[in-house]
Formats: C-alpha cells, structure tokens, sequence
C-alpha cells in the first residue's frame, strides 16, 4: 500500500484532534473509520458537547459537502431525499434533491423524527440512493451519515428500534472535554467559526484509495475471523442477552478492524484492533432480555471480551 495515502488518513485525527478538536480523538477516529467502511455513525450525548463541530471539521478537512437535518416530529421523508416538483419555466417535472445528496450528512435529534421519517433516511443509508416517481438517483461516494440523538429526553421522541440501530456501524459519545480544555472554551468562546475556516487537506482520490484499502487490501485471518465468531456466538448463549451480534454484525466488526488497521498503518488486523472496536461496533445490537434493559452493554461485551481466548499468530 501507499504509505503517503496511509499517512494522509492517519493525519485527519491527529491534526483536527491537536489543532481543532482536542479531546475528541476518540469520536474522530469512529468517524473516519464509519466513512472508511462505508457505514455510519451514531453519537448518543447530551446536547452541546461538540457534534455539530465534529462534523462540520471532518467535512472541510476532507473537502466533502456538508447538509445538515435538524429532526423535528412534522419533518417528512421528502425534507431530507427531495421532492418532484413542476416546473412552471421548464414546463416539466423535475427533482430537487435533499440535503441527503451530500457526501457527510448531520442527522441531529433523529429520535425527534416519526418512523416513517426514520425509516426513509436509514433506506437511502443502506440502498446509497433514492427513488422518487420511478427514477433512481445515487447518492455521493463517499457518504457518512452522522445522526444524534439525546439519550436523556423522551417527551416528544421516537427512540430508533433495535432493528433500525443495527443499521449503524457504531454509536459512541462525545463525553465532556477534559477540564483544562473545557476551561479554554468557557474562555475564548465557540470554536464554529475557526472550525468554518478550516482549508482541506486530504483530496478525493486519497479517500476513495483508503475506502478500497479497507475492501481489498487490508488481510484478516482465519483465526480472527473465528475469533469474531466466537465473540458473536458468546453474545447469543449469553443469559442476560436475548439477542446477539447478528451476521451483519460480525462483518461490520471484520470491516471496522481492517478501517482501524490501516488507520494504524498495518496491512493486516490484529485481535487488539477486534477488542478496541467490538463495544463501540456491537453494544446497540444487543437486545436483552426483560429487566435488563439498562444495563451496561458495553461493559457486558469488554466482560465477555475476558473469557475469550485471543489467538496466536
């Protein structure tokens, strides 16, 4: 592989991590790893902590198009994959896109929307198009879809089914910043406008070299695909747990490893790769069972991560 390419994609956590988003490394590298395998991300956190900023600093570095959806309970499928509409000057119909056709799309608030809403997006996220009025229309390559959603508020919310959250690749948090960084902000203000500025750093074709790096270049063995196998079997004997890491999710674990793997300039996964992603990748596809809704799934999976045993190149 091209280690300059390899490099460049290294280089869009630790330079926005350094410069533009300290202490948010962790959601970063998640992001990238989401756009990297195709997939997309989820961030369940309290309000003001940064995801809006994430998103729109990823978008300049990479030099891809930014839409933004803010989720309300009267938004409609159309508002966010465009609608027909006739054209009075043209004398046709012609389609107008949604903010869907951008190659990094914020969802904030998905929970706010109605299902059916819901279910438009996450369609256009698994198909990468939209169809209206019998015509199809592809969506950008790349495409991310970074949805959120405040884990605390239920009034006026409808909280994505286990079915629906397995169509993300990983949800994860923002967290607070540490204290020193959090002070600075209190200090000087927002960072939005320095985040606007941001000129891009990475071009398309080292994107898209990354994106087939990950589908054909980046090796997993047999043993590491029977490791994944046997995290996702022990999810679905597990007694608390009424269903497990399903096949789409062990893939989705297989293409976050070989993202995580060439993110650390390797040609190859390691299990570390496996164990740093598996909670990240895999807890919102639990579903346990009646009266263990709350616990930490999370904290379930890096348990379970215990009693597997790692294997040996």
């Amino acid at each position: 592989m091209d280690k300059q390419k390899e490099h460049s994609l290294k280089r869009i956590i630790t330079e926005l991590g350094r410069d533009h988003l300290p202490g948010k490394e962790g959601p970063l590298k998640l992001a990238v790893i989401a756009l990297l395998t195709g997939g997309h991300i989820l961030i369940e956190d309290l309000p003001g902590l940064g995801k809006t900023t994430l998103a729109i600093a990823l978008a300049n570095y990479l030099g891809l198009s930014f839409g933004r959806v803010q989720c309300t309970s009267d938004l409609l499928p159309s508002d966010i994959t465009g609608l027909t509409i006739f054209d009075r000057n043209e004398n046709r119909f012609r389609f107008v896109k949604g903010p869907v056709f951008n190659n990094i799309l914020l969802v904030d608030e998905i929970n706010r929307a109605m299902p059916k809403t819901q279910s438009a997006l996450l369609e256009a996220m698994e198909e990468q198009r939209v169809t209206a009025d019998g015509e199809t229309y592809p969506l950008p390559d790349p495409f991310l879809v970074i949805a959120t959603q405040n884990p605390s508020e239920q009034v006026g919310t409808y909280p994505l089914p286990e079915s629906q959250l397995d169509r993300f690749l990983i949800r994860t948090g923002m967290g607070y910043p540490a204290e020193e960084i959090e002070k600075a902000i209190i200090r000087y203000g927002s960072i939005r406008d320095d985040i606007r500025s941001i000129q891009p750093a990475v071009d398309h074709a080292e994107i898209a070299a990354g994106i087939k790096a990950v589908k054909d270049g980046i090796f997993l063995s047999e043993k590491l695909a029977d490791y994944i196998y046997r995290i996702a079997s022990a999810t679905r004997e597990h007694p608390l747990i009424q269903t497990g890491i399903s096949t789409r999710g062990a893939i989705n674990l297989a293409e976050a490893s070989k993202a995580l793997a060439l993110l650390n300039d390797r040609d190859y996964v390691l299990p570390e790769d496996i164990k740093e992603l598996t909670a990240s990748v895999e807890a919102h596809r639990l579903l346990m069972r009646p009266g263990y809704e709350t616990i930490d799934r999370e904290g379930l999976l890096n348990e379970l991560l215990t009693s597997i045993p790692i294997p040996l190149s």
